[in-house]
């Protein structure tokens, strides 16, 4: 099943994409993914709704799984201008503010005066459908409502201005698609084979697959719930793959105008525009 957002009439609903076709709901998607029951009714064609992003309700912060694929771990050594590590025995994770979150169309919020190191990060989200605190490994995917896609556009020179804490490069508003809707576990056949893709005006620029991750699903699960309670409705990325602006010689960082396409296969596609925004630079 996948599950999307639109607004008709003025007011947002949860819909069944089934096609080329919505079957709007009476409730929204976060009401589902908390256990709302699924009871269609109007059916619209996709093409006459704009799609949002699926979920617009969180219970914090967007929860993140940093370096979790070792190509692009490797990648970036000796770019991490002072922050080096060695790899990791398990998996790192930051969080990033719930007002960067922007639709599947939407554009991408471009601020020069705040950053001049826009950098791009195709990623796989899991989304949390069942509360649970310290979960087995083996019993980890029980709690996974479902995936999406995400582009976790990060400013790296505000990632490295803060003490080496990355919440500030993180968290600048309208800076993170996410969608095109929820696809629920049960409808992704392959969750080692689904292939992350990371476009750039028509030029791809990180292609990986999710059997590469340093850390699975899984393993992501049982660690970061490790005495800490998950809820549902909690949003997880995993990682990203090798690619990024950052590491490439030379640096590739976006600007205003390109045109960001992120994929993953049995999830959707993304496309958005970065965009000049005022979001307040001094």
């Amino acid at each position: 099943m996948r599950l999307a957002s639109v607004t008709v009439g003025g007011v947002r609903r949860g819909g069944v994409v089934d096609g080329e076709s919505i079957a709007l709901l009476s409730c929204m998607v976060d009401d589902v993914v908390r256990g709302a029951p699924v009871e269609t009714a109007e059916v619209l064609p996709l093409s006459e709704v704009r799609l949002e992003s699926p979920l617009h309700r969180f219970n914090r912060d967007v929860l993140c799984t940093g370096w979790n694929y070792w190509d692009h771990f490797e990648e970036s050594k000796g770019k991490r201008e002072g922050q080096e590590v060695e790899r990791p025995l398990r998996p790192t994770f930051f969080t990033k503010g719930p007002d960067t979150v922007i639709g599947p169309s939407d554009d991408i919020a471009y601020d020069p005066g705040l950053s001049q190191k826009w950098d791009y990060e195709a990623e796989i989200a899991m989304v949390i459908g069942r509360d649970g605190r310290s979960i087995p490994e083996e019993k980890a995917l029980d709690h996974v409502f479902g995936f999406l896609v995400a582009n976790d556009v990060s400013q790296r020179d505000l990632q490295r201005a803060h003490g080496g804490q990355w919440l500030k490069g993180k968290s600048l508003d309208a800076t993170m698609p996410l969608g095109p809707w929820l696809t629920t576990i049960d409808s992704v056949d392959d969750l080692a084979g689904m292939r992350v893709q990371c476009e750039v005006n028509g030029v791809l620029l990180q292609d990986a697959t999710s059997a590469q991750m340093a850390f699975s699903f899984a393993q992501i699960i049982a660690e970061l719930s490790h005495g800490m309670t998950l809820r549902a409705g909690d949003v997880i990325l995993t990682g990203t793959p090798s690619g990024v602006g950052n590491a490439r010689e030379p640096q590739l960082f976006l600007r205003d105008g390109d045109v960001v396409v992120t994929r993953v296969s049995g999830l959707g596609e993304l496309r958005n525009t970065v965009t000049l925004t005022d979001l307040g630079a001094r």
